[in-house]
């Protein structure tokens, strides 16, 4: 009997809670979310830190003075890093209505400042439209063979669909380009 007594004993005996699965599994979790803090902190130091020293004025001995041979290039910052997020925001988006649903010109910049569509500022959808890098005439020929291929319409119905200012809004000459390279 003694020796069943002294299992039992051992079996209600509980494991101290630092060996228990749950401990370390919040552990890992903490370990996991203050490294990820720490290099966001990281980031946003070394960023704070380069936007100070772009900003603090740089002393240059006069070209008579220096003795090196080769003088170390400048690196210079792309414009680009002094664009506010929103500006940068509406130029990715532009981009992809560019790109994936081949929009005219007039129907982004609409659409960036529609209060139904992406509600950007006059300003940013400026800058956007003003640094948009795209070929509005393959838009015009890709919307173009959309409608010859999925609702078979002729050549002229195509041409007042892509200038219309209620369907896609492309110049004369876009929409002229696409119908003189659609397959006949």
């Amino acid at each position: 009997m003694n020796g069943g007594i002294e299992l039992e004993e051992n079996q209600k005996k509980k494991k101290p809670f630092y060996k228990k699965w749950w401990v370390w599994v919040i552990a890992l979790i903490i370990i996991i979310s203050a490294t990820n803090s720490s290099d966001e902190d990281n980031e946003v130091a070394s960023q704070e830190a380069s936007k100070q020293a772009t900003t603090e004025p740089v002393q240059d001995t006069p070209k008579e003075e220096k003795t090196d041979i080769f003088e170390p290039v400048k690196e210079e910052k792309p414009v680009e890093d002094d664009v506010p997020s929103e500006y940068k925001s509406a130029l990715k988006k532009a981009e992809t209505y560019a790109k994936t649903m081949n929009m005219s010109k007039k129907s982004i910049s609409e659409q960036l400042t529609s209060e139904n569509g992406e509600k950007f500022t006059e300003e940013e959808a400026q800058y956007a439209m003003e640094n948009l890098q795209a070929d509005y005439n393959k838009n015009a020929l890709a919307k173009a063979k959309t409608y010859q291929e999925t609702m078979s319409m002729s050549p002229e119905g195509i041409r007042d669909q892509l200038t219309s200012s209620y369907g896609e809004k492309f110049t004369q000459e876009e929409a002229n380009y696409a119908i003189e390279n659609l397959d006949k």
